[in-house]
């Protein structure tokens, strides 16, 4: 199939942009390209990330998702062990009730949005 659109790239809501911008550019190694109060973005020259700010946001958590999800991050880690000790020295947290802990492992980023480490294909 041929489509007529790039993705230029993906913008995410968040109470902070300036902290997921920092969280996720150490989970990805990616350089932040831009950072203020209402919006920052990260990028490894080729895919960027955003964080608008939206006020009174609030991560929906999970399993018992308070609010719907907003988005639902998937990232290839080589060590699932190794990824989750680093992901939660940066602040992420670890919710009970882990789906398939030994294929992959929900984490929640310091806004409580939920994320994915999964083995490498």
């Amino acid at each position: 199939m041929t489509g007529f659109a790039t993705l230029a790239m993906l913008n995410l809501d968040a109470g902070d942009p300036a902290a997921l911008a920092t969280f996720y550019s150490q989970v990805l190694g990616w350089e932040v390209l831009h950072s203020d109060a209402d919006y920052a973005m990260i990028g490894d020259g080729s895919t960027s990330l955003g964080f608008g700010k939206v006020a009174g946001y609030a991560g929906p958590g999970w399993p018992g998702e308070a609010a719907p999800k907003r988005y639902h991050l998937d990232f290839y880690v080589d060590d699932l062990d190794k990824a989750e000790e680093q992901a939660l020295a940066l602040g992420a947290t670890k919710p009970d009730g882990q789906p398939q802990p030994d294929r992959w492992r929900v984490l929640l980023d310091p806004a409580g949005q939920p994320f994915d480490i999964c083995i490498r294909p």
